[in-house]
This record gives C-alpha cells, sequence and structure tokens, in this order.
C-alpha cells in the first residue's frame, strides 16, 4: 500500500523517535587517532593546513636512503610508541609500518638506481620495521606501503620472533589520492622525486581495489584498510560485503582540511558536517575509522 497509509514520517517527527530507529551508530570505541611524531624535545608544532593538529617529539632521529631509523629500536617511532604504552598502558597503540617517513628519498620502498621501486626488498625490510615497533610495545602494525606481498612477509617475521598474537592493520586499498597533501606536510614525507602511483591505487579501480584486499586477507590480515574514505565509499561498502574481518576506513587530512576551511569561512557548522561525513563512513560498512577529529568526536559523543 502507498500513501497515504504507508507514512515514513511518522518515526521522524521527534528526536527520540529518530534516535529509537537510527541504524548507524557513533561510538567513541570505533575511533582511532593519527600522531604525527618528529625528532626534538618539547617541540609542538602547528601543521598550517591542518588546522589543531600538531607535530610532537619524542626525541632527535637521522633519516637516510634504507629507513635505518624505522629499525631501531632507539629509533623515534619505538620510543613514541614505549612512552606512550607506559604512560596509557590501556591504550591500543598501531604502528603505521612504511619506509617514506624515514628515508631521505621519502618513497615507500627501496629506490634502484633507476628510481624504480624494489618491492620484494622493501618487504624485507618492513618486516623488520613492524617486528621493531611490535617489540618496542605496538598493539597492532599498520602496513600502508602498498608493497605487494608484505602482509605475508611481516607475519612470518612476527611469529617467527615470537609475536604471533600481534595483529596486523592492512592499508589494503590505499589509492594514490590527491586529498593526502596536509598530510605530507605534517609528516614530512613527501616523495623527493616522483610520485607513488606505481605502488598506490588507481583512484579509478573498484575491482582492483577488492583483489588487494581478498590477498591481504589471504596473508594473514587480521583488519583491512580503504584509504581515503570519503570519496571511495563504494569500495568500503564492496569491501565490508566480501571479507569477514573488521573493516577500518581511514577520513584522511585532506577531508579533514576541506571541513575545517570551510567551517572557518562560516560555510558549514563543522560539528555537524563531522559527524554527517563520519556516520557516512559508518553507513558504508566500516567499523572503525581513523580520523583526526576523533577527540573532538569521542568528547561530542560523551556530552
Amino acid at each position: 500500500m502507498g500513501f497515504p497509509h504507508q507514512r515514513p514520517r511518522r518515526t521522524r517527527q521527534s528526536d527520540a523517535w529518530r534516535r529509537m530507529v537510527r541504524e548507524t551508530h557513533l561510538t567513541p570505541d570505533a575511533f582511532i587517532y593519527p600522531l604525527f611524531v618528529v625528532p626534538g624535545r618539547a617541540v609542538r608544532h602547528a601543521v598550517e593546513s591542518m588546522p589543531g593538529i600538531f607535530q610532537l617529539s619524542v626525541d632527535e632521529v637521522l633519516k637516510d636512503a634504507r629507513a635505518t631509523s624505522a629499525t631501531d629500536p632507539k629509533g623515534l617511532a619505538a620510543q613514541a610508541i614505549g612512552a606512550i604504552k607506559e604512560a596509557c598502558p590501556q591504550l591500543l597503540v598501531w604502528a603505521d609500518v612504511c619506509l617514506c617517513g624515514a628515508t631521505d628519498h621519502g618513497h615507500c620502498g627501496h629506490v634502484l638506481a633507476n628510481g624504480a621501486i624494489d618491492n620484494d626488498s622493501s618487504i624485507q625490510t618492513l618486516a623488520e620495521v613492524a617486528l621493531n615497533y611490535a617489540r618496542a610495545g605496538a598493539d597492532a602494525v599498520a602496513p600502508s606501503d602498498m608493497m605487494d606481498g608484505r602482509v605475508a612477509a611481516i607475519r612470518a617475521r612476527l611469529d617467527e620472533a615470537g609475536r604471533a598474537t600481534t595483529p596486523i592493520v592492512a592499508y589494503a586499498a590505499k589509492f594514490a589520492s590527491s586529498f593526502y597533501g596536509p598530510f605530507r606536510e605534517a609528516a614530512e614525507s613527501a616523495p623527493a622525486f616522483g610520485d607513488r602511483r606505481s605502488y598506490q591505487m588507481d583512484p579509478a579501480n573498484a575491482r582492483e581495489a577488492l583483489r588487494e584486499v581478498l590477498l591481504d586477507v589471504e596473508e594473514g590480515a587480521d583488519l583491512v584498510m580503504v584509504k581515503p574514505a570519503g570519496p571511495y565509499l563504494d569500495v568500503i561498502r564492496r569491501v565490508r560485503d566480501a571479507v569477514r574481518v573488521p573493516v577500518v576506513a581511514y577520513q584522511v587530512s585532506g577531508e579533514f582540511s576541506l571541513i575545517k576551511a570551510a567551517a572557518a569561512r562560516g560555510w558549514i557548522d563543522e560539528r555537524a558536517a563531522v559527524l554527517e561525513t563520519l556516520t557516512g563512513i559508518r553507513r558504508a560498512g566500516a567499523d572503525l575509522i581513523i580520523s583526526y577529529f576523533a577527540p573532538e568526536v569521542v568528547q561530542w559523543l560523551r556530552a
């Protein structure tokens, strides 16, 4: 039967009704907050393109072409992980596993003389980086490099080192996106030459994204991620329908900065826009969301 018997507005007429029949919910447990750690002491440097986000120091570190600091137990990331776990042992710390932030060339793998990225030697270093972070106290390791076979290499290295219980959160469908610009300022990780399109995914490809995700699950990923989130809601839904592991979506720096910039000019309501975009990501199928808005959202949800 149609109108007037069917009246969907009946359960929208008050806030109490809307809350009762709401299909998608945001909860504090669903959020992960990214942090940018830099060398030095007492450093709190504002990221110009990301209002309210800062680079925060733990200790001094140097960069080279082979990402040596990332495999150093006394390196910057390892120290940051240890310090956070000591201060907040109940907090789950995910360590981003990549080489771009620890190399002088800014690429996510080893660079050959001809400028190509050497996949197979890179995954061995990535496995050592993951083990280093696990030993430092990371509750999960999250390879973000998009090298082929890196999940299997990391799983094998963790297992043989007695870290079989450390989960892998795979950046399984990471696209070569224009929305990473502010992050690259914050992480100081823009490539010194070329771009990352030979290893990050073509934004036009959804079927290939699903292939990447299924390969990572087969190799041992405990959680899989789609990055960015907002422009790829269709991919999130495809992934959610295809796998039985938790699905993570990354609301990236460009998504954050666009909302911040529009809100600063009075063009949108920041809180309403944040909650709407995050609800959309959850509705698409994400179980967990990495977002720079996480601290504010948790406060809003608990208020």
